[in-house]
Order: structure tokens, then C-alpha cells, then sequence
């Protein structure tokens, strides 16, 4: 985990250097003799280069918080076991929306530590295909929550504030939302439908379910 924050740090020094010289060397262009920029073409680039950088290094923390989540997940199986409830999260490296959920989800997952298991299972890896179909899980992040029991209570699709998060936690850990009955096939019965944004899923072995568009909606747990 510390080797991942290390990376992320590196790199951010590496991305604001390129844009330092590259700034440098424009500027030197611009006060050259015979080969003068004006100064609203020097602005405007630097400006430019400097919003590309802000969200590269956004996309860095994401990436590298995300890759720090996946290492200290609990595997399924003790999180399902142990008495506690369980937040499962299905994710991929690649995946956009993961990324920019991952900073804020690392405090969520900081400050519900010793309540909560937190789990995730990588979409690229064949081994979850039977738990994609089962939560017909087509666009990511996609999250189920379970109860102490491992019994299934909802689900979030897609980007959210980290404030739907918490609170479907807090009704959860409070033993506020009844399972939902094996009998019932639709999981949203028991939820509340909320936008969210998603990243679109691609086959992960050629005989794996061919997935549809993500669905671009998320959703709330609620009690029932």
C-alpha cells in the first residue's frame, strides 16, 4: 500500500515538471528573437496545461486510492462470515467512475473500519463471473450491501456522494432494512432510484455473459 502511494507521488512530481519546462520553453519562444508568440497564445497554452494537469493528477489519487482500497479489501467470503455488515463493491482498474469515488469511499471505509466489511471484486477477473450474473452487474462501480447475516439488502449503481454511502451504512448497521426474500428476483424493491454515473463493462473471457450498456442510474438503500 505504501509502494502505491510512493507511485502515485512520483509521478504527480513527473507530470508537474513536463508542464513546468513546457511552460519554460514557450515562454523562451516568445521572447526569442524572430520567433515571437503573443502573449495571449502564451497564456491561454499555460492555462490549458494547467487544467490537463489538475485532472491527471486527479485521476492519479483516484487510481492509486482505488488500487490501496483493492489490497486492504476483506475477501467475500470472511465478510459474509463474520457477523458484521458488508458493503461489496464491484470495480475495475480502468473503470473512470471508480477512480473518482475512490478518494472520498477511503474515508468512508476509514471511518466504518471496525463496523463494516468492505469487498471488491475486480470485473476483469473470470472468478467473479458467477457473482456478475447473479447481481446482473453490466456497468461499474456497482455496490451490494449486505446485513450481519450475509443476507442481501440493496444495491448502489454507479457514482455517488459519499453522503448516499454513509447513509444507507447507518440504516444498515441500525438493523433499519428487512433482507430481500430469496423469492424475489429484483433487488430494486427495496430501494430508492437515484442517478449515478457509470463506466461501461467489457466481456472478461470470451464464453463470459455479453454485458448490455451500464445502466446510468444508482440507488439509495432504504428501510423498507
Amino acid at each position: 500500500m505504501e509502494q502505491v502511494r510512493i507511485n502515485a507521488a512520483f509521478d504527480s512530481l513527473l507530470e508537474t515538471r513536463r508542464a513546468h519546462l513546457t511552460i519554460q520553453s514557450l515562454m523562451a519562444q516568445e521572447t526569442s528573437s524572430g520567433n515571437k508568440l503573443p502573449n495571449i497564445i502564451v497564456a491561454i497554452t499555460a492555462i490549458v496545461l494547467a487544467i490537463a494537469l489538475f485532472f491527471g493528477l486527479k485521476t492519479q489519487q483516484g487510481d492509486a486510492a482505488l488500487a490501496a482500497q483493492a489490497q486492504a479489501a476483506t475477501p467475500i467470503e470472511v465478510a459474509l462470515a463474520n457477523g458484521k455488515p458488508t458493503l461489496m463493491e464491484f470495480y475495475a482498474d480502468w473503470c473512470t467512475s471508480c477512480q473518482a469515488m475512490a478518494p472520498s469511499l477511503a474515508k468512508v471505509k476509514k471511518d466504518y473500519a471496525q463496523t463494516v466489511n468492505f469487498a471488491m471484486l475486480n470485473v476483469d477477473n473470470t472468478k467473479w463471473l458467477p457473482e456478475i450474473e447473479k447481481y446482473r452487474v453490466d456497468g461499474i462501480p456497482h455496490f451490494i450491501f449486505f446485513d450481519r447475516r450475509g443476507a442481501t439488502l440493496g444495491e448502489v449503481i454507479g457514482e455517488q456522494p459519499d453522503s448516499v454511502v454513509r447513509s444507507s451504512l447507518d440504516e444498515i448497521i441500525a438493523d433499519r432494512i428487512k433482507p430481500i426474500s430469496d423469492g424475489n428476483a429484483d433487488v430494486n424493491t427495496a430501494i430508492q432510484h437515484a442517478e449515478g454515473q457509470t463506466s461501461k463493462m467489457s466481456p472478461a473471457a470470451p464464453n463470459s455473459p455479453k454485458f448490455s450498456d451500464p445502466r446510468g442510474h444508482g440507488a439509495q438503500v432504504k428501510a423498507s
